[in-house]
């Protein structure tokens, strides 16, 4: 990782890569960790600093190079760039280029997979000026309150962008937060990749047990600036230093030759395979096509005939035809739509208990079930 964010930087120079670019020096040990803690079949919603993330979960890095510089090839296709890698296939969602904004995502897939019955964890990665966003505390109250297979994982490296965490959170200890809502929560030295994915293991376990959601919040630190427009007037170099010294590369690597895990030849050879995949990786960058002009609107819009609606089905005949008010016919629709697909559900503001402010969803609950007929807290700031 550290080695082919270097080249990213190199190349971004060079105007080889273009647009945004946040690296992720100093804090691949959360990145390594995690996924080492994770299955094939756990999603991870990421942020924009995720290019760690993506390596680490077993992305190629030809895929990732190739999508930094904007080529068909990419992991994206081409149209996410830095701060958009996915990939479905391996459920890598993201890169999410608004902070905060994948937690809400999260808490969908977690959702998804508890209505399916599949044992699955949902890992979300997130900065610590995330916490102050609303989405934050939403997030935590509904995994909380619907015990969702969720993983919180708060990647605290002191600054949310160039403003230090004391300057921005009134309770700097993050862990209180989810603690709150009720989440178990643990602080995790970040710059450890050991104390990191051994932290993961037991937090996705009882995530995976139905224990409800965790937050690990990972105590690391960001080497480089927070882009490479930041000029970083916010901290101080010797700050910076005193970091490094305890970097997580720097600390593994002592850690391997003191135990004999490794030998120096051997980390020999591991620098010499990073350095002839990440040549590799740009080789087929600089080689790969750009998309053609008549794909662009590719995934932006819906193809014509994909967004013309199905026929809806024939009414049952045994009804006969009849006269309702617009308050009925809606409570009859939502029930033969939640007849005919038990994939079917109703989330909403006083849809359950209350039966829908103007009773649309008046017996339902007691139809379908909590699990289907879904009360959640109020969001009226969201009314457009």
């Amino acid at each position: 990782i550290r080695r082919f964010e270097a080249k990213c930087a190199e190349l971004y120079g060079q105007e080889k890569i273009r647009g945004f670019l946040h690296l992720y020096d100093g804090e691949e040990a959360n990145a390594v960790g995690v996924m080492q803690a994770l299955t094939p079949d756990d999603a991870i919603v990421a942020t924009y600093r995720e290019h760690g993330h993506a390596l680490a979960r077993g992305r190629p890095p030809t895929a990732v190079m190739a999508e930094m510089y904007g080529k068909a090839t990419g992991c994206s296709h081409g149209h996410g760039g830095s701060m958009h890698l996915f990939d479905a296939a391996h459920r890598f969602y993201g890169g999410n280029a608004i902070v905060g904004g994948g937690l809400p995502l999260a808490v969908g897939l977690a959702l998804a997979d508890k209505l399916q019955g599949r044992a699955r964890v949902t890992c979300c990665i997130f900065g610590d000026g995330a916490v102050a966003e609303g989405e934050f505390h939403e997030s935590m109250n509904l995994a909380a309150l619907w015990t969702l297979p969720v993983l919180f994982v708060c990647e605290n490296n002191l600054y949310a962008m160039g403003t230090a965490l004391e300057r921005s959170e009134s309770v700097t200890d993050l862990c209180r937060h989810a603690a709150s809502y009720g989440i178990a929560a643990e602080a995790v030295d970040g710059m450890n990749v050991v104390d990191v994915e051994a932290a993961t293991r037991r937090a996705a376990a009882a995530v995976r047990a139905g224990g409800g959601p965790r937050f690990l919040e990972n105590r690391t630190y960001r080497f480089r600036a927070h882009s490479m427009f930041d000029a970083e007037l916010y901290r101080d170099k010797a700050e910076v230093e005193a970091w490094k010294r305890r970097g997580p590369i720097v600390r593994f690597r002592e850690w391997t030759l003191a135990s004999g895990t490794l030998h120096p030849d051997d980390l020999d050879a591991i620098e010499a395979e990073v350095a002839a995949a990440i040549d590799a990786a740009v080789a087929f960058a600089e080689q790969s096509p750009w998309e053609p002009v008549e794909s662009l609107l590719r995934d932006v819009y819906a193809p014509a005939a994909a967004a013309v609606a199905a026929e809806p089905a024939a009414p049952d005949a045994a009804m006969g035809r009849r006269r309702l008010s617009y308050r009925d016919a809606v409570r009859e629709a939502l029930r033969e739509a939640l007849r005919r697909d038990a994939r079917v559900f109703l989330m909403g503001e006083d849809v359950g208990r209350y039966g829908g402010s103007y009773a649309c969803s008046k017996g339902l609950l007691a139809e379908f079930g909590e699990e289907r007929i879904r009360d959640t807290p109020l969001c009226e700031s969201g009314f457009v």
